[in-house]
């Protein structure tokens, strides 16, 4: 990833560098970027419809023994003429998945599969937790939260209005499934079946307070220092959740999903 941003107009100015701010907000190339992106769609600045990602992922990934791979991996991606949520399992994945599972209307033309065009599946589940109860016997689920579902202060220019608009709106699929989860689990039958498996579920959630220092344009920061940095973050607040609840797992939930039933 970071070879391939290497080259990449999108960078920090040196002030920015300076003082270790991982934000593109102050660059002119990101500015300019950003402004033709609400003028001009990805059909016209790209009408071939490069993305980056695609040799990335077929050199990365071996999807044939991904379709054979025990453990169970749901991808969602939008259906853009629907607005519905299709979730794509093991055999189903292809490079095209998991390019229409991260496709910004914004950003790229949509993705077809199955002659249907798809876009970012966090549209219609961010993610989609149903699956992993369903289709699972493991009764606890670990949720991994990149965008802040809270953040501080009123935003006040265009670029945090914004922001703060895209992280309410991909939040609010979660929130509401979280709910329906919390409330499925107060109604289900727990003596057996699917019921059962609703009523024994324990959620938990991994999150870190520093990804609410990170505005929208850090998702277009592709340098190799960035992508460390958040990947040590990210073992950061796994090894901080470990040490306080690893005893928890198995036996009790440590996100309380209730009180989501109180905010409806």
């Amino acid at each position: 990833m970071a070879q391939a941003a290497a080259l990449s107009p999108l960078q920090r100015m040196p002030l920015d560098r300076m003082l270790g701010r991982w934000t593109l907000d102050h660059s002119p190339v990101f500015i300019a970027f950003d402004l033709m992106s609400r003028m001009l769609s990805p059909y016209d600045l790209n009408p071939h419809g490069f993305n980056p990602l695609t040799k990335i992922l077929d050199a990365s990934i071996d999807f044939e023994r991904l379709s054979r791979s025990p453990i169970k991996l749901f991808v969602t991606a939008t259906n853009v003429r629907t607005g519905r949520g299709r979730v794509f399992r093991n055999a189903e994945l292809t490079p095209e998945v998991l390019l229409a599972s991260a496709c910004l209307p914004t950003l790229f033309q949509a993705i077809e599969i199955d002659g249907e065009p798809y876009w970012d599946g966090g549209f219609a589940g961010n993610p989609t937790i149903t699956p992993l109860v369903r289709e699972s016997n493991a009764q606890d689920t670990i949720l991994v939260q990149i965008n802040p579902r809270e953040r501080p202060g009123t935003p006040r220019t265009a670029a945090e209005i914004l922001n703060r608009l895209n992280e309410v709106s991909f939040n609010a699929t979660l929130m509401k499934e979280l709910r329906m989860i919390a409330l499925l689990r107060q109604v289900a039958d727990a003596g057996s079946g699917e019921g059962a498996r609703w009523a024994g579920m324990r959620t938990h959630r991994i999150m870190s307070e520093m990804m609410t220092d990170l505005g929208y344009s850090s998702k277009l920061n592709g340098e190799r220092a960035f992508l460390g940095m958040l990947r040590t973050e990210g073992r950061r607040a796994a090894h901080a959740f470990l040490k306080e609840h690893a005893a928890d797992l198995g036996c009790r939930s440590t996100a309380d999903l209730d009180v989501l039933l109180a905010e409806c």
